[in-house]
């Protein structure tokens, strides 16, 4: 499996126009998000002066570009990983924001699974994230018990 080719610090900001028809689109879009049934939905796509076309999308992707309308709106970029993308060492040290000296001491500890091909370091995507998620359910825990001391402590906060 090839390492995924992309460099995350090259991802594109959203300009205000784009912002302000992300943020258009996902408004009306969402109103087809809240249905029970998890039938596939008929985009109708017209460019101005052509003829339009049907196209059938899952939900589950419908969702999803919704989700990244949502985000441009706010001016984030996005970018889209598939779980199954082989990250280089630098790729997955960018996700984490964080240093790739710092990443690979993280990989010998074992803290995030990984493979070698020849001297280079392979981590796939779903790996990393799952890394990230556990990360930052331990900070929401620390931060948890920091503001229950404080308040208990009658610190203000």
């Amino acid at each position: 499996m090839p390492a995924y080719d992309v460099d995350f610090r090259e991802a594109m900001i959203p300009s205000p126009t784009e912002q302000g028809l992300a943020k258009e689109s996902s408004r009306r879009l969402a109103r087809y998000l809240n249905r029970e049934v998890e039938q596939p939905l008929r985009v109708r796509i017209q460019e101005d002066s052509a003829d339009s076309e049907i196209v059938v999308i899952p939900a589950a992707a419908f969702r999803l570009l919704n989700d990244v309308l949502t985000q441009m709106a706010q001016g984030n970029s996005v970018m889209l990983i598939p779980v199954n993308a082989e990250l280089t060492t630098q790729q997955a040290a960018d996700l984490l924001n964080v240093s790739r000296p710092y990443l690979v001491e993280l990989l010998e500890k074992q803290a995030i699974p990984h493979r070698k091909v020849g001297t280079h370091r392979r981590i796939l995507a779903h790996d990393v994230m799952n890394f990230k998620q556990a990360i930052d359910e331990k900070r929401l825990k620390t931060l948890d018990e920091l503001a229950k001391q404080a308040q208990e402590l009658n610190l203000g906060y």
